[in-house]
Parts: C-alpha cells; structure tokens; sequence
C-alpha cells in the first residue's frame, strides 16, 4: 500500500547573493512575487522570488540605500538613501522618474498612497514628509516625533498616515487636515511596525518591547495588548479578509486573534530576523538579509489555525474563548474607498510654503540623468514588466503557489499532527540548490580578485561560527588512504576541547550568579561594579540589556561605572556588542548630557555644599569620559549600515560637547 507522503509547513525558498556589499534593506511587492533589495554599494536590485538572476538593477544614489517600497500595482519603487535623497523609479519605462531632496539624515521608511502619485517619507531627522510625485515637490512635513521614524502607513481609503518611532509612539495623522489626529503610547520600547486593518477602524503595531498591541481608531484606545517572551516584533501583516494578523519575529511566525487576544497559532522558521512578509496563493512569502545573502521562505497558510476555539496559549484566562468575527461582519466602521483608483486622496491637501517645495533644478536634472536603470535580464524584465494586453495590470497576474518539498521522514506522515508543529526549523536546500549556481552573480562586478578574509565585525544574527572549520578538528589525513576516519578517533579529537569549554562555561555562569546575588539586593551600582570588577565584557554586556530596557533605574553615578565600558563596547569586534553600547550611550546622552553640560557651566556655589561638590565631581569624570567616547563616535560615523546609522546618530546627540 503506498504511503501518503505529507509536505511541510515552512521551507526555505532560496538564497541568492543580492549584492557586491552588504544588503541594507528589502522590500517584497504587493504580489509576493517581486523582491525589491537596496545595499551599501548604493544600488536597487530588482528581482523575482524564487528565480536567481537580478532583472534589473537601478543606480543614482551616492550613499547607501535603507528604505524601500513598491507601489500596489508593482510599477514604481522609491528609495531612500543614507543622506536624506529619495529617488522614484519607474520599473516598465526602466528610469528615473523624480529625485526628491528635502530630508537632512537617514531615510528610515517609505510608503506609496494607495490611490494618488504621492509618497510619504520618515527620517532619522524626526520629520515626515508627503511628496507629490508628479509634480517633484513636497506638500507638506508632519513633525511631532523626537526620535527616528522607523515605519509609516497610508490607511486603506488613503485619509490617514500612521506613524512609528523610537521615541516609542504611534501617531495618526489626519492628511485634509494637516495635523495629527491622536498619539498612542503605550509601548515601552521603540516602534517598529504599524499596519492598518484591510477593512476596519483597527491599527496594529509592534514592538522592540516584545509587544503587539491593537488600537481602536474611533474610540482612540488600546484594544488588546499581546505580549510573549520572544525576540521583539520585526513585521506584522493581517490576513487578507482581515480575520488574523500574522507577527513575524526571529526564526518565529505567530498567528495573532484580538478581541479576546489570544495566540492562534506559532510556526518555526529558520528566516533569522525577517525583514519583510506578504501573502498570494494561500502562502505567507518572508524574506530577510544577512550580510550579503537574501533567503526567501513559504509558510502554507492551508496548514496554519488561523481562527477556532482551540488556540495555542490563551493570553486571557479571565474572558471565555468566542470565535471571531466571520468574515464580511464587522464591529467596526469600515473605509470608505474611491470608485476609481486614479482619484487623488484628498481634495483638500495643504501645500507647503513655496521654500518647502522644490522645483525642478538642473541639479536635479543632473541627479536624474545620472540615475539609470541597467536590465541585467531582458528575458524575465520583458516577462513581468513589458505585457501591455489590459488597461490596468495588476503583476503577476496568474502566478502558480510555490511547490511544497515533502517531509524529511514519509513514514511519519501517517501520524496526525498539528501544523504548527510540522513545521520545519531547520529547512535543507534541494540537492540541486546545494551546488554552486554558475550563472547566480552578484550584479555588480568588481574590477578586482574578492579575497575572503575573516570580518573585522562578527555579526549579532550567525548560522555559523565565524573563522572556523569543522576540518580543523578533525586529524590531519596524511595519504589518501587513510581518508576515512575511525568514529572513535574523530570523538576523541572533537573532545580533547571540551573540558576547556566546559570551565569556561562554568566560570562564566558563576560570574554571572554573583552578579545576580547583588543585584537581587536592589542596588543596581553595586551590581554593575561586581560586573566590571570580574573584567569580563560579556557578563558587562548582559547586565546592561537589562539595565536598557528600563530608563529609569540609570543615576548619574551609575554612568561614571558604565562609561568606561562603553568605550570598550564600541571598539569590540562582536556586534552585539557594539549595539549594547550604542544603546547605553544614547540612553545616558538622551537623559544626563543636558545635565552635565549645566552644572559644569553654572557658576561656583557660596559656602560649602558637599552634595554639590560630590555631583559636580561626577560630572567632570563623565564629560571627560564621554569626550573620550566621541572620538571613537566620530571615528565611527562614517560607516556603512546599521552601524554607521546609529554612530551619526552618536555623533549627532554628541554635538554639544564639540
């Protein structure tokens, strides 16, 4: 009798070298079919999931690209780049359609209006910019937040823009109007996420506070608040009839329910830290980025709960389980869109004054002439982006599901089992995505030998250990005979270090336990002092991702400890590393700096204060410390990537002390 062999939940898709450099950030189309890749060589790279050649590959830009967006019908792209310059390409005419200058740092996030030729734009300079597209201007700058905008969202009848930032809020803004309509807060950690309901009055958001929370937009309230002991939220995306949202965090898909909040459903995949989702066949399509390298993931949403009685980890104990809402009802107003998709959003759009918005220039001219696209694949470009046969297209129009590989064990696909636990953790490549593709290239050729060398940063997020072998632990084959080794002889070599490893592992844990020892007594300086004392930069590093996560329990005399280590944190070659000082220095910048620079310019007290002395003291031994620290900033600030990002940022908040 033959054997049903069942297929999996979740599988890697691909991997592809998307650029020359370091990939800075990605976008997938509204289809789930086009893949849109920015990186530090300046360059947009166009490609199609699951094929592993670039189709098109876009250039103008002079400093890094890191924020992407592709309109709905998958015709135009925008890009922001390092220095605040956006650039509007038109992917079936293949050129530079407008260059749009106005921000003054980092573009963080990007997003088309679902039905005019308009562009929203948030930056690490705190301001939001709309852009009318057509006429290569801004119309106007929202401004409220203190910190980087990191996502923006047009709702779904095109009235509102969403915003969210690092000064840990959510903003909405009324676009007729000009103004903002109400700010959520609620969320103890920066923003990383928003996304309106498909349908209803609902907007979602996550957080690096490991938080999903629901905002209901006619009463202006929080209407549920998820939390899991997990990584923080990278991406949220609702289900198309709008019934669940899915919650990507790292190597971890989670299917969300509102009203009551509870957990549908957890799915593992190996996707690292997900950069992005979308849905077309009944499949959620995620793609993320390391270093070079883009993969590509399929989770069958046919195998997924997305609704029932029976959901995985009740967040409420105290509120009886109800199924929810059936598709086509709703307990909320729903948006009012368009008849036609070429109406603009409003009629009643403020323009900007006349210095806000930009006339074209023959600089700007200049940009445009220089920007180009080169198609790289004439065969797949003319494919996706050539047929003219309807009026109105809507790309790809009839594209097949991506086909599910089989179980790695058929035998046990007669047992019953849950689809989340099927689910694949550690996905193999099909034997023929194993061998080297000859013709996959990164689309920018070198004009010199690439030498591999082991990197002077160590990534945070690694599938494997960085500058080793396995070889280098097994013994060394003297003939060609002697190729296969005894099991036994090749334990005994891999053991011969794990002794070491254990003691080490050993001393560390101990380390660790004394810190806790103290820090259970409530005297957080001690604590600290106990971590720096036993010179170990990784118990130093773990403390302080506890101590970040709460603002308040930072004092002053807690940073003359810290800030010492601070400066060996952002000299380490471990990346985790830096970003926990990073994160430290901004916290003590952002709360002490305006502080110290008041007291050590105030003029000198009559009489004896002793308080005063010892908080002047204090202060002296910080700004000494932090002018030390902004030479290491400024060193810094001219990296590329996340790196650099958060080193301007430094640079920026250090400025005072110039």
């Amino acid at each position: 009798m033959a054997v049903a062999v069942t297929t999996k939940t979740a599988w890697k898709l691909q991997e592809i070298t998307a650029h020359s450099s370091n990939v800075s950030s990605l976008v997938l189309g509204s289809s789930g079919r086009l893949l849109a890749t920015g990186g530090d060589d300046c360059r947009v790279n166009i490609w199609s999931v699951n094929k592993p050649n670039c189709i098109m590959s876009l250039t103008g830009h002079t400093t890094p690209v890191e924020s992407l967006q592709i309109n709905t019908n998958e015709e135009l792209i925008v890009a922001g780049s390092q220095s605040g310059s956006i650039r509007v390409w038109d992917l079936e005419a293949a050129k530079i359609l407008r260059t749009l200058l106005g921000h003054k740092a980092n573009i963080c996030s990007l997003d088309f209006h679902p039905f005019g030729s308009f562009v929203a734009s948030g930056s690490l300079d705190t301001n939001i910019k709309l852009w009318d597209v057509r006429r290569k201007g801004c119309v106007f700058r929202y401004k409220g937040h203190t910190e980087a905008v990191r996502c923006l969202r047009f709702s779904p009848d095109g009235k509102w823009l969403a915003s969210a930032a690092d000064d840990h809020t959510v903003k909405l803004w009324d676009l007729a109007a000009g103004k903002i309509m109400f700010e959520f807060t609620g969320h103890t950690g920066p923003v990383n996420i928003v996304e309106f309901h498909p349908n209803e009055y609902l907007l979602a958001s996550g957080s690096s506070d490991r938080t999903v929370r629901f905002w209901d937009l006619e009463k202006f309230q929080v209407v549920s608040c998820i939390e899991e002991e997990a990584t923080p939220v990278r991406c949220v995306l609702f289900s198309p009839d709008g019934c669940c949202l899915y919650s990507g965090f790292q190597d971890m898909l989670r299917v969300y329910g509102w009203e009551p909040e509870r957990c549908f459903d957890v799915v593992l995949v190996n996707w690292g830290k997900v950069a992005d989702l979308s849905i077309r066949n009944n499949q959620l399509i995620g793609v993320s980025f390391a270093q070079s390298k883009v993969s590509s993931f399929v989770v069958d949403l046919s195998r997924v709960t997305k609704s029932g009685s029976v959901p995985h980890g009740l967040i409420r104990d105290d509120e009886p389980l109800v199924p929810p809402t059936p598709t086509g009802s709703s307990l909320r107003r729903i948006y009012d869109r368009p008849s036609t998709s070429c109406s603009k959003p409003q009629s009643r759009v403020k323009h900007n004054s006349e210095s806000e918005r930009r006339s074209p220039s023959s600089e700007d001219d200049r940009d445009e002439k220089e920007s180009k696209a080169e198609i790289q694949n004439p065969e797949d470009y003319k494919e996706i982006f050539q047929p003219r046969n309807a009026i109105c297209r809507t790309p790809p129009r009839n594209s097949e599901p991506f086909p599910a590989p089989p179980e790695d064990d058929p035998v046990t696909a007669k047992e019953t089992v849950k689809p989340s636990q099927a689910a694949d953790v550690q996905t193999p490549l099909p034997k023929q995505e194993l061998q080297p593709d000859p013709v996959q290239r990164p689309p920018i050729a070198s004009s010199t030998a690439l030498t591999r060398t082991e990197p002077s940063v160590i990534p945070a997020a690694r599938n494997e250990p960085i500058g080793l072998k396995a070889s280098d632990f097994l013994p060394a084959v003297k003939n060609q005979s002697q190729a296969e080794l005894v099991d036994e002889e090749a334990m005994s070599q891999i053991r011969k270090g794990h002794e070491t490893m254990c003691v080490v592992l050993t001393s560390r844990h101990k380390n660790l336990d004394t810190v806790r020892a103290v820090w259970s007594t409530g005297d957080i300086k001690n604590s600290v002092d106990s971590a720096v004392a036993i010179n170990d930069l990784s118990v130093v590093v773990d403390l302080l991702n506890i101590v970040n996560q709460k603002a308040s329990l930072w004092k002053l005399d807690l940073c003359t400890v810290v800030l010492p280590q601070i400066e060996k944190l952002l000299q380490s070659k471990y990346e985790s590393y830096v970003q926990t000082g990073c994160t430290s220095l901004k916290l003590i910048l952002q709360r002490f700096l305006p502080l110290i620079t008041d007291i050590l310019a105030a003029p000198p007290s009559v009489g004896v204060d002793i308080s005063r002395e010892e908080r002047l003291h204090k202060c002296k031994l910080c700004y000494k410390q932090l002018k030390n620290i902004s030479n290491i900033v400024k060193n810094k600030s001219g990296l590329s990537g996340r790196h650099g990002s958060a080193f301007r940022e430094l640079y920026l908040l250090m400025a005072v002390l110039e």
